[in-house]
């Protein structure tokens, strides 16, 4: 039988586990394929512990699988699935968990690989670099314009520094010390994270920023608030909208859909987007993929090669 990576219950790494299960099949709408890798993301963890994003509803079923982005092969379609064909290589966003050797995709939200592209920086760009597009979209700032992003080195953080400096941006990430090396060779500013970091930021940017792309949340957004001339120009994608309302900004509005994959994996296959793939793991060390994105101290992205050819 297949193998997945799944939590059997909300709580921590022990409720953790390689399981046999059942190969899905798809509904209407969804698109099976052979996993041939799994992106891994903070809000992996955070699902196992009851976090739902944003529309999701539902009671979650466990053993639920973990993980949400893939990138594989069409193995078949379901009903009213149309542009899909078996034999297809594709990546998108899991219906229900993509740590797995068979995922299922939602249709709408999956894209062709582009020969150029392989499956293991396909696999990082539905979550990661998908949610870092939408949010410098959202932002609309001109070419010119200084961004800060807070939180810069992790997954997320490294594909929006990457987009927002191809839209002729100058960027300041916040990020630790270690990933000053990392944050510099992709042309931004690095600004050193933890206290006193809102000084390294004014001594860049004396006159203030245009515009901030948190990914931190908590005291790390509410300091970042004071640095942006307009604060409708503040966004975030680590705290609830509530939080970002309160200071007058937003949270980052994802669109959900395949032309974003796609805008992605053009800025990935000309160059102007790096995954940064620093860590690679296969299906059956998935605990300790996680466990090093959980730490907060990833540089960059984690991937699980899960099949032949990642």
């Amino acid at each position: 039988m297949p193998k997945a990576y799944v939590f059997t219950r909300y709580g921590g790494p022990e409720t953790e586990a390689l399981v046999d299960l059942d190969q899905p099949r798809p509904g209407p709408g969804e698109v099976l394929v052979a996993v041939r890798a799994a992106g891994v993301n903070p809000v992996d963890w955070k699902q196992r512990t009851g976090y739902r994003r944003p529309g999701e509803s539902g009671e979650r079923v466990f053993p639920a699988v973990l993980g949400n982005e893939v990138a594989g092969v069409v193995e078949a379609t379901g009903e009213g699935v149309t542009g899909f064909a078996p034999g297809d290589e594709v990546f998108g966003t899991a219906v229900a968990g993509g740590y797995a050797e068979y995922a299922l995709l939602a249709a709408g939200i999956t894209a062709h690989k582009p020969a150029g592209l392989s499956f293991t920086d396909a696999a990082t760009l539905p979550v990661a670099a998908a949610t870092a597009y939408d949010g410098v979209l959202q932002l609309a700032l001109p070419a010119g314009a200084t961004l800060l992003v807070t939180g810069a080195g992790g997954g997320v953080g490294v594909a929006v520094v990457q987009i927002a400096r191809a839209r002729g941006l100058r960027v300041l990430g916040v990020a630790s010390a270690g990933k000053k090396d990392l944050l510099e060779s992709l042309g931004a500013v690095h600004v050193p994270s933890g206290p006193g970091w809102t000084d390294g930021v004014r001594s860049a940017a004396p006159d203030g920023v245009d515009g901030v792309y948190d990914l931190v949340g908590g005291a790390v957004l509410r300091e970042a608030a004071g640095l942006v001339r307009d604060r409708a120009r503040l966004i975030t994608a680590g705290a609830p909208a509530e939080e970002a309302e309160e200071l007058g900004g937003a949270r980052v509005l994802r669109a959900r859909d395949a032309a974003v994959l796609r805008a992605v994996a053009d800025l990935a296959v000309r160059g102007d987007l790096d995954p940064h793939v620093t860590l690679r793991f296969p299906l059956e060390r998935a605990g300790e993929a996680l466990r090093e994105v959980e730490s907060g101290h990833a540089r960059g992205k984690v991937v699980l090669e899960i099949g032949a050819d990642a």
